[in-house]
């Protein structure tokens, strides 16, 4: 008989609570008869978006100790107390860019002789990613974009984005919304950006290319997505190259001001590397014609491209105003201030769908490797630890985590 591999899908830890799960429970069923030697146990949770007797119901079991599993998967850092010893953890870790405030975390995962797979590093062969939560990031946050014009503007009423039960109700509210002539810019070119568009399109307003956005006048509400080499040129003149931007970001400079006088909602959706130039200035929000009146920052970047995203903002709280006069938070709506959504866990606030989406990700692309051969190396490429000690290309970390930098 072969044997069996127990996966545990743990409860999520941090504060704040996340509502999102790796693997709901049709995604559950779906796990088990994919890989016939798997064992699933559902850790219960009283915050989580589908519950405990959603699973039942599905015919799963709930567990509350997972310390006989050998593979544990969660969504966001585990707090360390939790950590059970020599497991193999699935989670997002926010370790691998020396993110301080979970230096501790690391630590405890290596003392502890911990497996740490994080979804982020989880590539193909190509280094293209396997699961993300992108789409949703960029589908909410433009939605949360609408509803901040539309209260500055106070000519609709949007309820937040987490009220919705789902994604198709979130559609149908904004269905309803009706836009005046002002022109919506997305920046960006992957998944978050194409889930900016998505929400927008709902709103059956017209698409328009770089150029004309810039320079034509519009009578109906328009949209406009940008991707590089439409808002950075290199320095040394030479044409411009995806890849070489990619890897020498400081060799390009920001060609984005002209759009700053021609939008009037800014949905940012855009990776950005601190290398990169930047793309509102300070000064640029002093200037008597910046148009921008509202900012989406979805890749909220603090302190980084865009001045005002001073702070991230939350689920509950998502919308603050930045004065470009004084350079701090202010009043969101106020006429002088812009209006800004910096919500970092934004796949957070449609918390089933999100869901879903990852788990079949998992299960399709991931998991494989997990009850099968990882001939690929996919895990072994996404492992930050080994036993607890630092995957050879996360070496690098080593310093970091006994605290010499």
């Amino acid at each position: 008989m072969e044997n069996k591999i127990k996966l545990g899908i743990i409860k999520e830890t941090k504060t704040p609570p996340d509502r999102r799960v790796t693997i709901p429970p049709m995604q559950g069923i779906k796990l088990l008869e994919r890989f016939p030697n798997a064992e699933l146990y559902i850790q219960p949770s009283n915050i989580r978006c589908y519950t405990d007797q959603e699973y039942i119901d599905a015919g799963l079991t709930l567990k509350e100790d997972l310390s006989d599993c050998d593979v544990l998967v969660g969504v966001k850092e585990v707090k360390p107390e939790y950590l059970i010893p020599n497991k193999k953890y699935f989670f997002f870790s926010h370790t691998t860019k020396k993110q301080p405030y979970n230096r501790g975390l690391l630590k405890a995962v290596m003392d502890k002789g911990i497996t740490l797979i994080d979804h982020e590093s989880l590539t193909d062969t190509n280094h293209i990613r396997l699961v993300a939560f992108g789409r949703w990031a960029g589908l909410v946050g433009a939605y949360n974009g609408l509803m901040a014009y539309g209260k500055r503007k106070n000519i609709y009423d949007l309820k937040p984005a987490y009220e919705c039960h789902d994604m198709q109700e979130l559609f149908s509210v904004i269905e309803k919304v009706k836009l005046p002539p002002i022109k919506i810019l997305i920046s960006g070119g992957g998944r978050v950006a194409h889930g900016a568009m998505e929400t927008i399109s709902q709103l059956g307003i017209k698409k328009v290319n770089p150029h004309d956005f810039l320079n034509k006048d519009y009578n109906e509400a328009v949209y406009c997505q940008i991707d590089p080499w439409h808002y950075t040129k290199r320095k040394d003149g030479s044409a411009f190259d995806l890849e070489h931007f990619f890897n020498n970001p400081h060799e390009y400079e920001s060609t984005f001001k002209p759009f700053t006088k021609v939008t009037d909602m800014f949905i940012a959706c855009h990776f950005w590397d601190p290398k990169s130039p930047v793309f509102i200035t300070k000064d640029d929000m002093r200037e008597d014609d910046f148009r921008i009146k509202v900012i989406a920052d979805v890749s909220c970047d603090v302190d980084g491209p865009i001045a005002s995203t001073i702070r991230a903002s939350t689920i509950a709280n998502p919308i603050y105003g930045y004065n470009p006069i004084t350079e701090k938070e202010d009043e969101p709506y106020a006429k002088g201030n812009i209006t800004v959504m910096a919500v970092d866990n934004l796949p957070g606030e449609l918390p089933r769908d999100s869901s879903v989406d990852f788990g079949n990700g998992l299960i399709d692309k991931v998991f494989p490797s997990i009850f099968g051969e990882d001939t690929d190396e996919i895990i072994h490429r996404a492992s930050i630890t080994i036993n607890g000690k630092l995957n050879s290309h996360f070496a690098y970390l080593q310093d970091w985590v006994d605290g010499k930098e």
